[in-house]
This record gives structure tokens, sequence and C-alpha cells, in this order.
């Protein structure tokens, strides 16, 4: 009986803590992955608007399967459903979003994604206090730490887009010169303006995700079903994207792929990051909570310098490095206000929190 009680134990602790945690860095190496490959692609004359549709259109085709075999514990609800609005605001949301990134990144470089990445949860918590979602008590050293933690994080935001400064380290990419257009120099250092530019591209596509995850929490607690879920979310989001992208991108040849980086770029997006990501969120997002997503937005800033430095030959400037810091100081202060909170409310009884990653056994 202690055997198996023990072995219950251990399953739980591993679907639940163990499984989430691998599931959610493979997300990040990922997301840093497809924006590095888009880079290197853009570079090449990929347009971002033939970039998205196909990411879009690769997802879909590759869900409606999945949706079709493992979506069939639900019934799907009438067409005029408001849940279905609801999903096609996501579509639209998504779809803004990956717009603003693929700008933000070909005016910048992936390591300032990811480092602006971490401004979600800040984004997140202010939304979420004003619809509600959230409680503030001023008197209160978690809601003092959540509120100070989110000006940290907007004030490290801007310091890393208005101060670039000198490089701290220079990449050596392993690209061959050939292979590129013009020189890597040229191309990868970003000039002041540029660099703000993208950073206010990259800062808006993160506003829009928080509310993507403000609004998808809502979608999952009427419909609880993952794959459907994502799948009328591309769909709605490619439909979307048709015809805009079809109309800022009038030149033909543009949308004729070859076998190269760009249809790598298409591919790897469509299935890692409109597909898995997606998918990977959404489930995580119902397990354990969208404060328990945004843990992981740090390490995408050392993956990202790492394959920039590696691949595309980036140069990491001291504004990223200082604005970082108190970026992610900011973020962490936020993290350790939320599960304060919330280890306050499971002593009281009142409810488990999905950020803390120990679980009673009868859970």
């Amino acid at each position: 009986m202690r055997g198996a009680r023990e072995e219950t134990v251990a399953w739980r602790y591993f679907s639940r803590d163990v499984v989430p945690f691998a599931a959610m860095f493979t997300v990040e190496c990922t997301t840093v992955g497809a924006n590095t490959l888009y880079k290197a692609a853009s570079l090449r004359g990929l347009s971002f608007y033939v970039f998205v549709f196909y990411s879009y259109l690769v997802s879909t085709l590759l869900l409606l399967p999945l949706s079709l075999i493992f979506g069939r514990s639900r019934r799907l609800p009438p067409a005029k459903s408001p849940l279905f609005f609801k999903i096609f605001i996501l579509g639209l949301l998504g779809f803004m979003s990956q717009i603003a990134a693929c700008k933000g990144i070909e005016y910048s470089s992936p390591t300032l994604a990811s480092a602006i990445s971490n401004l979600t949860p800040a984004f997140t918590f202010t939304l979420a206090v004003i619809f509600r979602m959230e409680q503030v008590r001023l008197r209160s050293s978690a809601s003092q730490a959540k509120i100070i933690g989110a000006i940290l994080s907007i004030s490290g935001a801007l310091v890393i887009v208005l101060y670039k400064g000198p490089k701290v380290l220079s990449g050596a990419s392993f690209t061959p010169s050939s292979s590129l257009p013009i020189s890597v120099d040229q191309n990868l250092t970003s000039s002041d303006s540029s660099w703000m530019i993208g950073g206010l591209f990259l800062a808006s596509q993160y506003f829009l995700l928080s509310v993507w995850y403000i609004l998808q929490t809502r979608v999952m607690e009427t419909y609880p079903e993952e794959i459907r879920v994502v799948f009328f979310y591309n769909l709605f989001a490619m439909i979307i994207s048709a015809p805009v992208c079809l109309f800022l991108e009038r030149n033909l040849t543009s949308w004729v792929l070859k076998p190269d980086i760009s249809l790598a770029a298409i591919v790897y997006s469509g299935f890692f990051v409109s597909l898995f990501s997606a998918l990977t969120h959404t489930w995580g997002l119902h397990l354990k909570g969208a404060v328990y997503i945004s843990l992981f937005r740090p390490l995408s800033i050392a993956i990202a310098v790492a394959m920039g430095a590696i691949f595309l030959g980036d140069a990491l400037p001291l504004g990223s490095v200082i604005g970082s810091m108190i970026l992610c100081f900011g973020f962490y202060t936020v993290i350790w206000g939320k599960a304060r909170e919330d280890s306050t409310k499971t002593v009281a009884g009142s409810e488990h929190s999905p950020l803390l990653l120990t679980h009673v056994v009868g859970d």
C-alpha cells in the first residue's frame, strides 16, 4: 500500500511539475530559435507578411486532423456562440502580435525581443488589476512588491530601448558571408533609431500578448478543449491575415517559396510557434496559470544571446545588459509578490496557487 501511494505521489509530481517545466523550457528554446531563423531569412529577402500568413496556414493544416481526432470530448457550441467571437478576437490579437514581432525583430534583433518579452508579467498584472482579476491592497507587502516590480520591469525595458551603449560582447557568426546579401555588420548592427523603433514594436507585441493571455483564460474557463481552441485560433488568424497580407505584399514573386532558409523559417514557425507553443501555453494556462508560464521568460534572454552570437553574429550592447538586469529584478519582484499572495490564500484554505510548485497529495 505504501509503495503504491509513493508511486502515485511520484507520478503526480512528475505530471504536474516536471512535465510542465520541461514543456515551458522547450517552448522558450523553440521561440528564440524561430526568431533567430526569421531574422536570418528576412536578411535573404523574406517578407514578414508572407512569413506570417504561411505560418498560420501551416499550423492550421497540421491542427485540422488533430482537432478531429482528439477534440471529441465536448460538443462544439453553436456557430453564433460568444465563444467563437472571443476566439476570433484571439486570432486578431495573435495576428497583430505576430506582425509587431516580425517588424520589431526586423528593425532590431532576437536578443532585444527576448529581453523585452519580460514586460509580459508587468503588462498582464496591470491589465488583470484593471479588469479586477487581481486584487491590490496598498498595505499588503505582496501588492507593494507587484506594483514595484511592474514599475521596474517597464523601466528596464525603457533602458534597453532608449540606451544602446557600447558593445559588451561581439558575436562571431558561423554563417558564411556569401550566404547573406549584405555584410553582417551592416545589417545586424542596427542604428539607434531602428533599435528604438524595433523596441516599440516588440513592446506592443508583448502588450497584445498580455491581452491575449487574459482573454484566453476566459475562453478556457468556458470551453477547456486545448486542441480545438488553438485550431480555431489559428484558423481565424489565417482568415484575418490572408486579405491583409495579400494587400500589403503585392509583389507576387514574394509569395513563391523556394526550398531555402525562408521555407525552413515558415515551416519551423508554423509548427513550433503557432502550433506547439500555442498548444503548450494553452495547456499550461489551464494546468498552472498564466503567471507560471511567464516565469520562463527570462530564460529566453540567455538563449537568444547565445543563438544570436553564434548564428547571426549579433553584438550585445551595454544598454541591453543593464536594462535586462533591472527588468529581471522587477520581474522576479512581481513573481515574489504573487507567490506570497497565493501562499497566504493557500494557508487560509481559500485556494491553491497554480504558481507554487508543490501540491497537496489529494489535490
